[in-house]
């Protein structure tokens, strides 16, 4: 029997995971619970000199149970509210460090647990003397809850703990680890095929007119990306009457100008220290010293052979290392899905409707109309057929949403399925995961314009969007190739335009599928740019 193609064994998966995720999503898991009874308690507080003793008596849950009785003590009531940051709350504003005990009976408590995969919130309702109280506590996980509200744990392992947030962290969990395959090679996978690949040129010359073509083509495919966004944005209109959620969430960035990134991502192309960069995992380092490496082993001449051969032969244990992680792919692939959908259901798509339609337009008509007329006139190659190549490594990178994890799989595809040299991959790929960011700079460009036009008073002129632009495109450039850095980039461009830091939340709910797509959209450009230089290149290389 005939072994299924890679690339359907990766869809298979990818719709697979999708299918599971959502059945827990919506026919097992109540993302919010009923109210829960809890027993009622009896608290007294009695000072004796510095020592505050706290003796709480809670009345059983269960008529098999009995009743829980504990005490603690405080040296005063500042070690109290310590331990205790709702103290006057909780304990009410008559106590006082005077030798009188305060007694509370605690009545109708009750208990309700909203959670999704990546909050936990208590809601907490009683009556203390008779007066209702309600406390809300939140956590991000189980084991933060347990860690910073270890007084909710006994209730959350009782009542807490959807379905769907197993079975999503089970997900996330494998996924994660089939990620971490994956970057474990992709260090020394860069290394060693683009230090071969420099080697093989032969000629510092071809080196740097292929350096100055990739950087051409990302300039050009950046820019055209924008333009596509700016476009969708003024068509489609997203922002226009939108009310934007209340959140306050801001993911990062407030702090970082357009000057200090680029700042950082000139001295980061001339590692201090080259071991420390291999060990960090940064890639714009990385790169530059095995650009170097390969250059002096080409002056070195004859004395250069014997490196030149061990990194080839070190290029070639590598891959085939990638060959046996890539073959875990459809693992992986289904792994991620079961995440994203168990987490987050149909429930991602209801919000922000026409913001998410004109990213996903914006990103269709550059990934399928723009990107393939480029393979088609440039390339002189088919666009499906090399698309269909591609496959595995835009399935992989749309479940990951990791163009640097992709990584290995896009070398392989484009050159064992695509036919790329080598010697043109090894060079291209490893930069354009680097700083060819379409993807990224079109969701930027969207993004902030999106909140501006959502925004009462913000200048929308034709300046401002070109300001917008130009600060995207910068920003794309300093993009990590790793889930969610679009974001912290986008408090750059709101900061520089002049938005709220505060307004990027309202694309948080939404950004992990968008966040799928974009990456997609990068490694695909990556992609074509190497067959754009496969054809201008491969006719003046030497043969291998």
């Amino acid at each position: 029997m005939t072994k299924l193609a890679l690339h359907y064994q990766i869809l298979i998966a990818m719709l697979a995971g999708a299918a599971v995720g959502l059945v827990f999503n919506v026919g097992f898991s109540a993302r919010t619970t009923s109210d829960h009874k809890l027993g009622d308690a009896v608290v007294r507080l009695q000072p004796n000199h510095d020592v505050i003793t706290l003796t709480s008596r809670v009345e059983p849950l269960g008529s098999d149970e009995s009743p829980t009785t504990f005490r603690q003590e405080f040296g005063g009531r500042k070690d109290l509210a310590e331990h205790y940051p709702d103290f006057d709350n909780v304990y009410g504003e008559t106590f006082a460090s005077e030798p009188s005990a305060l007694e509370l009976k605690i009545t109708d408590r009750r208990v309700k647990i909203d959670e999704d995969l990546n909050r936990i919130r208590i809601t907490y309702t009683r009556k203390q003397n008779g007066r209702e109280l309600t406390n809300t506590y939140e956590a991000s996980n189980p084991k933060t809850l347990r860690k910073d509200l270890p007084q909710w744990a006994a209730v959350y392992d009782r009542y807490g703990g959807t379905p769907s947030r197993t079975v999503a962290s089970w997900g996330r969990w494998l996924g994660d680890l089939f990620l971490r395959l994956l970057k474990m090679i992709t260090i020394p996978l860069i290394v060693t095929s683009l230090v071969t690949g420099v080697a093989s040129l032969g000629d510092t010359g071809r080196l740097g007119r292929m350096f100055s073509k990739t950087l051409l083509y990302y300039l050009v495919t950046s820019l055209l990306a924008i333009v596509t966004g700016i476009a969708m944005v003024n068509l489609i209109r997203p922002g226009i009457g939108a009310v934007l959620p209340g959140t306050q969430e801001v993911v990062g960035g407030a702090d970082e100008s357009l000057l200090g990134v680029f700042d950082g991502l000139v001295n980061n192309m001339i590692p201090a220290n080259p071991v420390q960069a291999l060990a960090e995992a940064s890639f714009l380092s990385i790169i530059t010293f095995s650009i170097l490496l390969g250059i002096f082993i080409i002056l070195a001449g004859e004395k250069g052979n014997p490196l030149r051969d061990f990194f080839a032969s070190a290029f070639n244990v590598m891959m085939k290392m990638t060959m046996f992680i890539i073959a875990l792919a459809p693992i992986g692939v289904f792994a991620f899905m079961l995440y994203a959908t168990a987490s987050q259901g149909l429930q991602i798509f209801e919000t922000l409707f026409w913001y998410m339609l004109t990213v996903f337009c914006a990103l269709v008509v550059h990934s399928c109309v723009i990107l393939p007329l480029i393979v088609r006139i440039v390339a002189r190659r088919s666009p499906l057929e090399f698309a269909r190549s591609m496959s595995p490594a835009l399935m992989t990178a749309f479940s990951t949403a990791s163009s640097n994890g992709t990584l290995p799989l896009t070398i392989t595809s484009v050159e064992n399925r695509a036919g790329v040299s080598n010697r043109v991959s090894s060079f291209v790929l490893p930069l354009g995961a680097t700083i060819n960011m379409d993807g990224t700079a079109l969701y930027e460009v969207v993004a902030v314009l999106f909140i501006a036009q959502a925004t009462p008073g913000f200048d929308m002129s034709l300046g401002a969007q070109i300001a917008v632009a130009v600060t995207a495109l910068l920003a794309s450039v300093g993009a990590a190739g790793i889930p969610h850095a679009g974001l912290v980039m986008m408090a750059i461009v709101l900061q520089a335009v002049g938005l709220p830091l505060e307004a990027q939340g309202v694309i948080i709910a939404v950004d992990r599928v968008l966040d799928m797509c974009r990456t997609s959209v990068n490694v695909w450009s990556d992609s074509c740019g190497c067959a754009v230089m496969d054809r201008f290149e491969t006719a003046d290389l030497p043969d291998e």
